[in-house]
């Protein structure tokens, strides 16, 4: 696996040598209280809003990327919000250019970070959809990718934690045989309980998921995942031109950032030429870079897990 040179911390938000060892040794990191109360405040507002305009749409949109799982009774019930950023809601992308996840995602994935999805996954008040056992997916670990996970409410077991398996990311696991054998009960099984502003790092190969909830309280989460262009280079399943299109989230990330927080240190961006985007004058075009192919996960089923 290729590692990123990070001897000591750079700064206060990348992560420390003993903080990336748990994380390859378990594929799993927890970061407590990892963002700011003014911003977390403004990322609960926007993951309202979002949840309200998804509640609204018929499904008959353009970009449908409100995702809902089906009840026997008729009803429907939301679970996933994609491409968060142009969903009207600034607060996505000034979370995107923040030191706490551009630190983040330079640690683990070097200089030439790619951020390659975000959404919004949640289990709603009172009935949340299950996301059973996956693996995000899988690829030959000549590079990390990981998902940063930001919690916007507490999460606790038996409310819908979820559930990992550490150790588990070092090759692809057969997950029908997880399920048969264990259900959610598997002996290394551990709930990840999170408070508002913490961040969970998970690597797209750690086996998780979390059990359907009734009765429970609102649990949301924003995923942002994060390669390195070397990467994707190598593997795929995209190109350079789709590279390019996905940075220029940074710089206007950045701009965001620094427009809303003009007190915080701004994270020093520090691409190499080869990967530096070129910007358009279109940033409405910019804020959602569709993925017409996917990497293949590991799941159990056809089924998208989320």
């Amino acid at each position: 696996m290729t590692l990123p040179n990070i001897s000591e911390k750079i700064s206060p938000f990348h992560l420390s040598d003993e903080q990336i060892n748990f994380y390859d040794n378990n594929g799993y990191l927890i970061l407590r209280n990892w963002i700011p109360a003014p911003m977390l405040e403004c990322l609960q507002q926007a993951g309202a809003a979002w949840i309200a305009d998804g509640s609204q749409s018929d499904g008959s949109d353009a970009y449908y990327d409100y995702k809902f799982a089906n009840r026997s009774n008729g009803n429907r019930v939301m679970y996933r919000v994609d491409y968060v950023h142009n969903k009207g809601q600034i607060a996505s992308l000034e979370l995107l250019g923040s030191p706490y996840v551009l630190g983040v995602a330079e640690s683990l994935c070097g200089n030439n970070f790619v951020p390659t999805y975000e959404s919004m996954v949640f289990k709603q008040a009172g009935d949340g959809e299950a996301i059973p056992w996956h693996q995000d997916a899988t690829h030959p670990r000549s590079h990390r990718i990981f998902n940063y996970d930001l919690y916007l409410d507490e999460s606790r077991t038996g409310g819908g934690a979820l559930r990992v398996i550490p150790g588990t990311q070092g090759q692809k696991a057969d997950i029908c045989a997880v399920n048969d054998t264990y259900g959610w009960d598997h002996p290394d099984a551990i709930d990840v309980e999170m408070n508002p502003g913490d961040v969970l790092l998970h690597d797209v190969m750690v086996v998780h998921g979390s059990e359907r909830t009734q009765g429970k309280a609102l649990r949301r989460t924003i995923y942002y995942e994060f390669r390195a262009a070397e990467e994707i280079i190598k593997d795929g399943p995209w190109d350079s031109t789709w590279i390019d299109q996905r940075m220029r989230l940074i710089p206007l990330g950045l701009k965001r950032f620094g427009e809303a927080y003009p007190d915080v240190a701004p994270f020093m961006w520090q691409a190499s030429d080869e990967f530096r985007p070129q910007m358009s004058e279109d940033e409405a075009a910019e804020l959602r870079v569709a993925h017409l192919v996917h990497m293949d996960g590991s799941y159990c089923s056809a089924g998208d897990a989320g």
